[in-house]
């Protein structure tokens, strides 16, 4: 049995940047639980939706892709259906490709992958790119325990992403 990994990435930046979070597990396991609990629930906006290469082909591992936010207009919506599900379903299969996931593993197990299209993005091949990257990334970075312990530790000092910096940040804990 595969154990669940969790993998996150984020590439790009500015209005097109791809933050991408990750579950691969066995379809028996609680990712396969939680893979066809999302699909059967959608919520208002949040669609769940099988990541193809084209249409009528799936990559493999099953992969659910699920937006972390509701479409804002119709072209949003087209970022996330279009340049986004393609990074997406690429990225798996470079996974696949890499060896980060088993080809022998592909039919036994799935992953759900929470993505993040900015409403302001303008740029599709931009999108494509950094989904893909990310997508591929947050895989490796799930089958390899990334972050390491130590680097968790060494930036609870000075927290920061692409949306906020604290002017200040709170000193280490003794």
């Amino acid at each position: 049995m595969t154990a669940l990994q969790l993998g996150e990435s984020f590439v790009g930046e500015g209005v097109n940047a791809a933050h991408i979070n990750t579950v691969f597990g066995d379809r028996e396991g609680p990712a396969g639980s939680a893979w066809a609990g999302a699909l059967a629930s959608p919520s208002a906006g949040h669609v769940p939706f099988v990541a193809v290469l084209a249409p009528s082909l799936p990559v493999k591992p099953f992969t659910l892709f699920v937006t972390k936010s509701a479409p804002a207009d119709d072209a949003h919506g087209n970022h996330i259906w279009g340049p986004a599900q393609a990074g997406v379903a690429a990225g798996v299969a470079d996974a696949v490709a890499d060896g980060v996931i088993a080809e022998t593993e592909v039919d036994s197990t799935v992953i759900i992958a929470a993505v993040w299209v900015n409403p302001g993005a303008d740029d599709a091949d931009t999108i494509y790119r950094n989904n893909r990257t990310a997508t591929r990334t947050a895989l490796r970075n799930g089958a390899t325990q990334v972050p390491a312990l130590g680097d968790v530790l060494a930036a609870r000092a000075h927290p920061r992403n692409p949306f906020y910096t604290p002017e200040t940040t709170a000193e280490e804990p003794e």
